[in-house]
């Protein structure tokens, strides 16, 4: 396994999306996933199956010290006291005394000042409710301002990044303030199969195309990456990346794939970043 690091802490880089998993069929997915090697479990408010996945960590036996927990707070709940009421829910809902990754899942489409909903995840973390805090779906500006205006250190930023859309400018800004980005729809929803360079790059070393992409992310310097699958072939799939590494020129040569093929942009999304490729 890969871990990355969120101000001393280990955070797995390869971790299990569970967005759709509800459901006895979510339990067993996320049954599988831990089954499989997966210590790395991301849900969300949003997701509706914070149940779900604590049943299956309750019921997989594993201590909890050996499990990385991540749950976000959706939009509609960023104010102070609204936060605070998610973060309690959701805990009583994971059945856990504290996650360990706790995100603001999108910017607030309703202008709710983000000095207001940080301080308030702050105050979960000084409770013990989260180890660290951060965001998902910030772009470079919301980052800045967040982290250098407001001084709010934060461990990871999650955002949708693939081989087909270019997060250039934001990774570097991540880097560059100690943060960690965590890759959603890092197979591009299935697209990344039947791409002419990533199949040949995966024949080379008897892998898929979507195991291929999953190592490109495990391969860049603060980066991680959480598929989703409810397929236990796939779930069992996108974990066995750890044996095989990809030469610098097949990473390359898959950098070059990179564009605007942004999938995930609701009609609340923030402006996001300039492709450096456009």
């Amino acid at each position: 396994m890969i871990y990355r690091d969120l101000g001393g802490m280990r955070m797995p880089a390869l971790g299990f999306g569970t967005w759709e998993l509800t459901g006895e069929s979510g339990i067993e997915a996320v049954r599988t996933a831990l089954d499989t090697g997966f210590r790395h479990i991301d849900t969300a408010v949003r997701y509706e199956n914070e149940r779900e996945v604590g049943t299956a960590l309750k019921a997989s036996g594993i201590a909890r010290d050996e499990l990385f927990v991540t749950t976000k707070v959706w939009h509609d709940s960023l104010r102070p006291e609204q936060v605070a009421r998610s973060v309690s829910e959701s805990l009583e809902r994971l059945q856990l005394d504290r996650v360990d990754l706790l995100l603001v899942h999108w910017p607030s489409p309703e202008g709710v000042p983000l000095d207001e909903t940080l301080a308030a995840f702050a105050e979960a973390r000084a409770a013990g409710q989260t180890r660290a805090i951060g965001v998902s779906n910030f772009p470079v500006a919301l980052i800045e301002q967040a982290v250098d205006r407001l001084g709010s250190p934060m461990a990871a930023n999650q955002v949708e990044y693939h081989p087909f859309l270019d997060q250039s400018a934001l990774l570097g800004a991540l880097r560059a303030r100690g943060m960690v980005l965590t890759a959603y729809q890092p197979i591009a929803g299935g697209a990344v199969f039947g791409n002419p360079v990533l199949e040949e790059v995966g024949l080379r070393h008897g892998k898929s195309a979507a195991q291929v992409a999953l190592r490109w992310l495990m391969q860049q310097e603060g980066v991680a990456a959480i598929p989703r699958s409810g397929n236990p072939a796939n779930i069992r799939a996108n974990f066995d990346i750890f044996d095989f590494e990809l030469a610098p020129e097949e990473m390359k040569a898959i950098f070059a794939l990179r564009g605007n093929g942004r999938r995930v942009n609701p009609d609340f999304a923030p402006d996001w970043d300039v492709l450096e490729s456009a």
